[in-house]
């Protein structure tokens, strides 16, 4: 498995302002083996990002010995596919089927897609979807994307983040699964699920093969909100089952810490704890 980070994680990278050549040193001097970049409307990876931008972004992995296998996006949070504004939810797919093109260009090979929401905890003016709507936009925009992402063979990893959809690994499986598409998979987060009163070692072993990426944090339970996110091997996350898990499906690929706020002390106690998970 390659030990990775979040661009979330480091210096400016929430902002999306952190320049990538120092994104990456900072993540190589904390002894990170990948990135994952992260592309937003703003910044300096953007759906308007040129070819040329990519690609020297590209190189500077390349250069550095940083693995860039995925990129994600945190679009949907301000622009989301499953907005009761039409207008919202068809501006959320084009800017997606643009950033599949960028993820090409870099030389990822997968991307995170948020494929809607019902609510968003820290975005209070997002309005409620009723949720048999939400899930109808949700497929409409992963129906959309699949064929891009087939194109330029980038792997669509859906993921869940306390969005107001799918509470359970049966629902998540049979929504991946409706799009019979070997470029529709999920991205799996360990910490998110813990908020839902379940054990992530069960999703992944009902998820199976379906999971293509895998984010790590930890949780405590006790807390039962967005404060419950802490630093890994902190929380309740049973690491040595998770770890087992994931053996059992021969999930051999990058493993991304998302921690924030980003500082260097996080970073150094991400690197410590991500080495003690890997070897379990």
């Amino acid at each position: 498995m390659i030990k990775s980070i979040s661009y979330w994680s480091l210096q400016n990278g929430l902002e999306g302002t952190g320049p990538i050549e120092e994104s990456l040193l900072q993540a190589k001097s904390h002894n990170f083996k990948g990135v994952e970049l992260a592309i937003a409307e703003t910044g300096v990876l953007t759906p308007g990002s040129d070819e040329a931008t990519c690609r020297r972004y590209r190189s500077l992995g390349e250069k550095h010995g940083m693995a860039i296998e995925t990129l994600a996006s945190g679009m949907t949070w301000g622009c989301s596919p499953s907005d009761l504004d039409p207008a919202v939810r068809r501006k959320s797919i084009d800017l997606h089927k643009a950033a599949i093109q960028r993820a090409a260009w870099l030389g990822a090979k997968s991307m995170l897609f948020i494929p809607g929401a019902i609510r968003i905890p820290w975005v209070p003016t997002y309005k409620q979807v009723p949720y048999q709507q939400a899930l109808e936009w949700a497929r409409h925009a992963v129906q959309a994307l699949a064929p891009i992402a087939q194109q330029n063979k980038i792997e669509l990893c859906l993921e869940i983040v306390w969005n107001g959809m799918f509470y359970s690994p049966v629902e998540f499986a049979a929504f991946v699964d409706s799009f019979q598409s070997d470029w529709v998979g999920v991205y799996f987060d360990v910490g998110n699920v813990m908020g839902f009163e379940q054990d992530p070692a069960h999703w992944i072993d009902y998820l199976g093969k379906r999971i293509r990426r895998v984010h790590l944090k930890d949780f405590k339970r006790d807390l039962r909100n967005m404060s419950g996110f802490c630093d890994l091997l902190a929380g309740d996350v049973n690491w040595p089952e998770v770890m087992k898990s994931l053996k059992a499906i021969h999930y051999n690929k990058t493993l991304v810490a998302e921690m924030i706020p980003a500082d260097d002390a996080i970073l150094a106690k991400t690197s410590a704890a991500l080495d003690k998970i890997m070897s379990l």
